[in-house]
């Protein structure tokens, strides 16, 4: 998932689909642990997503901040 498919979505969204993003990656990970897994890369593309969706949230909470400041 790029970055301005992220920034298009509400917040609720984003926090859903980072909710449903980690228990994928838990899921993953059970699979990596059993040998089941068939594509390991997943792991990482899954994390780096999560990671964009939770940078855009603390962005999105950072200008909130600011803005109200002003």
């Amino acid at each position: 998932m790029k970055a301005n498919e992220i920034r298009k979505m509400t917040r609720e969204e984003i926090e859903k689909k980072i909710k449903d993003s980690k228990s994928e990656l838990l899921d993953l990970r059970m699979k990596a642990a059993t040998g089941t897994l068939e594509k390991p890369s997943k792991i990482d593309a899954l994390k780096k997503d999560v990671a964009r969706m939770m940078t855009i949230l603390n962005e999105r909470k950072q200008e909130e901040v600011e803005g109200g400041n002003k």
